[in-house]
């Protein structure tokens, strides 16, 4: 779990210093983080960050477009 949180915090530093996120663009992952990712904070677009890393993981269950996401911002 804390490698997880470790590296998810990893991710939104690198991605909000490189530039900013265009939000659609994480659209194609919302479902597979729907399924996969803790719920607990509710699905909010931060919460999709957090589980990055779970849907990585879980690459060959998710879409190929939410793949090209992942691949994208460097979980893949």
């Amino acid at each position: 779990m804390k490698t997880i949180v470790a590296v998810c915090f990893l991710l939104g530093v690198s991605v909000t210093a490189a530039s900013a996120i265009d939000l659609a663009e994480l659209a194609p992952c919302k479902p597979a983080a729907a399924r996969m990712c803790d719920r607990d904070g509710g699905m909010s677009w931060s919460n999709l960050f957090r589980c990055g890393a779970t849907l990585a993981a879980n690459s060959w269950r998710v879409s190929s477009s939410c793949r090209a996401v992942l691949h994208k911002y460097g979980q893949l």
